[in-house]
């Protein structure tokens, strides 16, 4: 059965988990390291939560500063996330079928950057990370990412047992090591 919207369903519980990591952030933890190399909790928050607004910003053919942070305190970060999450989902739900594919690179995005975070915290699953977005995150990955364009952000892909998890495959080959 064809589903065209589904991206736009899976992006919907890549924001609501993202949301909860972000919400499970404590002043205390914003010190800590996270896997994305050489940042904070605070910085890896903070990027994770202007992450919909930048998206938006894209969306409506403006200039995006992917490093321009969020501009509220740490302790307003799930808050800011939250309300630009129902703006970007409001913004997928008016596109035609033929365009929502795209949503499937922020859910990779989103997915990547959440698993950073419960990560970083520590946390045992908040909810078990959704294997959908994992799914569909690595996927369009996949079809894109290789060694000669992972740039600064991406680390080079990390080989795994067959039997990791669908969001450790998805860290795995945006170069975090699951094991670490």
């Amino acid at each position: 059965m064809d589903q065209p919207r589904r991206p736009v369903v899976v992006l919907s519980r890549a924001l609501d988990q993202a949301g909860d990591a972000l919400a499970a952030v404590h002043p205390d933890d914003l010190d800590r390291p996270t896997p994305c190399e050489g940042w904070t909790v605070a910085e890896l928050a903070d990027h994770l939560a202007a992450a919909p607004e930048h998206f938006l910003q894209l969306a409506r053919g403006e200039q995006v500063d992917w490093s321009a942070r969020t501009g509220v305190d740490a302790s307003q970060l799930a808050a800011h996330f939250r309300t630009h999450a129902d703006d970007l989902l409001h913004h997928w739900h008016t596109q035609p079928d033929d365009q929502v594919a795209q949503a499937d690179w922020q859910s990779a995005e989103l997915g990547v950057h959440t698993w950073d975070l419960v990560r970083a915290l520590g946390l045992p699953p908040l909810t078990p990370l959704d294997d959908e977005v994992a799914e569909r995150g690595l996927a369009f990955l996949q079809q894109g990412l290789t060694a000669d364009n992972r740039g600064d952000a991406f680390g080079a892909a990390v080989d795994l047992p067959d039997d990791a998890s669908r969001y450790d495959r998805l860290a795995a080959f945006a170069g975090r090591d699951p094991r670490a």
